[in-house]
């Protein structure tokens, strides 16, 4: 026999009695922020959880083999992206023919990145731009370098030394510097600047091709081909006029952080924004990148003063675009195919169609994506790390131009590339971070592109659980992502 105190029975009854009748309810009038298959779970986005709230989770129980089928959506909650400002570019001071450039390009209004980062990059200082993608960032640093470029004189005669290039940008990926390259050539055709491309997978007798006459003005590279140039002598970074970093979070990364280090050894970077100036100046460093670098305090105090580099930081930085339809599936592996081909029949249908885009995490998945696709008569294009660089580049120029509406690609289509045109972005296997979810859904809403868009993500493994829960969690609280890096961190210093 098991005795139970009176008053513990009569508390016990009290709570049994009122479970569920004090419950908050999270579902007040108007727009729904996250609507789930079970009404019960539906929050508005009138609703703000309390500090100390535990949100209950779509996602709770997705880690069972019954919750097949399951699905919650995170609603778009704002009709227009969150960097885009009211206010006409011809208040910046730019040189007559960046205006005209601009018109050309049909851009009027700057971005709340472009506004932050361009008078800081005009009066010489180092910079550290963390912006969500698409919110313009590659002309927050292009605009100021070329204004910067034709203010200290047409193309200077650098004493008889040919192969010195007045700026550099540094890009992780061939596709990526394609498409710098082209912004660059629209704004420096006005002033005569030339601007080319150095990219990897063509070989030594290409790179010294590149410098063997006419040398750029800017210069956009891969860190592998740079190197090389470097090592070979082909061109000096010793009087380099900016040194851009882009894709700041990827170049940091282990992979290319030594082959950036030395590169930086090469340029004389400036400690101050008088150092940026006159005879005998420095390279000033512009770092920007759509999630904050982990190693960059690391790398960069070895080559500058953190001290002068001013950080700029988007409001939104690690949030979930609110302008962006965001859905969650959970489906087995075998169906996930299926429910492609209904997504893409659903856009048909209701949109009329579009562009999308279709992230596998391996090489191999994104073929085998591709020959199901073929049985099933859908034509598209494919993208991943494995296939010739000149092949890659021609595939995304084709993308990007119409010749298919679907791109099959590994996450070497999520980096910085422009993809303004992209309705729809499938994760047909989950991201495995939530910096590379925050770079696959920035394929969409981006400025300039269209705004009914929608990214859609499948479920399948318990480690994916983990992150859809940590994503929903976040948009129920409107917080950052966790485990995000949101200041430089100071290096630790070396053991003796």
């Amino acid at each position: 026999v098991i005795r139970v105190p009176r008053n513990l029975q009569k508390r016990v009854d009290t709570v049994q009695q009122t479970r569920g009748k004090n419950k908050i309810s999270t579902i007040k009038a108007g727009k729904l922020l996250i609507q789930s298959r079970n009404p019960s779970l539906n929050q508005s986005a009138g609703y703000i959880l309390g500090k100390f709230e535990q949100p209950a989770l779509c996602s709770k129980g997705w880690k069972h083999n019954k919750s097949f089928g399951d699905h919650f959506t995170i609603n778009n909650v704002a009709a227009v992206a969150p960097f885009v400002v009211q206010r006409d570019t011809d208040q910046l001071t730019f040189q007559q023919g960046l205006v005209d450039a601009l018109h050309t390009m049909d851009v009027t209004r700057p971005t709340t990145v472009q506004q932050e980062c361009i008078p800081k990059v005009m009066k010489g200082h180092n910079l550290l731009c963390a912006a969500e993608t698409g919110s313009g960032k590659t002309l927050g640093y292009l605009l100021p370098v070329v204004h910067r470029l034709q203010a200290d004189g047409a193309r200077e005669v650098h004493d008889g030394d040919a192969n010195t290039v007045r700026a550099v940008v540094l890009v992780p990926s061939r596709e990526l510097a394609e498409q710098v390259a082209a912004v660059s050539r629209t704004l420096c055709a006005p002033f005569g600047f030339l601007t080319r491309t150095l990219g990897g997978g063509r070989g030594v007798g290409h790179i010294k091709g590149v410098f063997r006459r006419n040398q750029p003005d800017v210069l956009v590279a891969t860190p592998g081909a740079l190197v090389k140039a470097l090592r070979r002598r082909c061109l000096d970074l010793s009087r380099l006029n900016f040194f851009v970093v882009d894709e700041a979070d990827t170049m940091f990364d282990p992979s290319f952080s030594e082959m950036l280090e030395e590169i930086l050894h090469y340029a004389d970077i400036s400690r101050n924004p008088r150092e940026t100036r006159g005879l005998g100046h420095k390279a000033q460093l512009l770092v920007v990148g759509a999630t904050f670098p982990g190693g960059v305090g690391d790398v960069l105090s070895r080559v500058t003063d953190l001290g002068s580099v001013v950080v700029v930081r988007s409001k939104m930085l690690h949030f979930l675009m609110p302008h962006v339809k965001q859905t969650f599936l959970k489906v087995k592996g075998a169906d996930k195919i299926l429910e492609l081909h209904q997504a893409l029949k659903r856009l048909q249908q209701e949109k009329g169609g579009g562009a999308v885009l279709v992230f596998c995490n391996k090489s191999a998945t994104v073929n085998w994506l591709g020959y199901m696709l073929e049985e099933m008569g859908v034509g598209h294009l494919r993208l991943q790390g494995e296939m010739p660089a000149a092949v890659r580049a021609g595939v995304f120029r084709s993308f990007q131009k119409g010749t298919a509406d679907v791109l099959v690609c590994t996450d070497i289509g999520s980096r910085g590339l422009d993809t303004a045109a992209v309705r729809l972005v499938v994760n047909y296997d989950c991201p495995e971070s939530h910096a590379d979810y925050i770079h696959r859904a920035g394929r969409v809403g981006r400025a300039g592109g269209p705004a009914d868009v929608e990214v859609l993500s499948f479920v399948c493994h318990p480690w994916d659980v983990e992150l859809v829960q940590k994503i929903e969690t976040a948009a129920r609280r409107r917080s950052c992502l966790p485990g995000m890096k949101s200041v430089i961190s100071e290096p630790k210093p070396e053991e003796m």
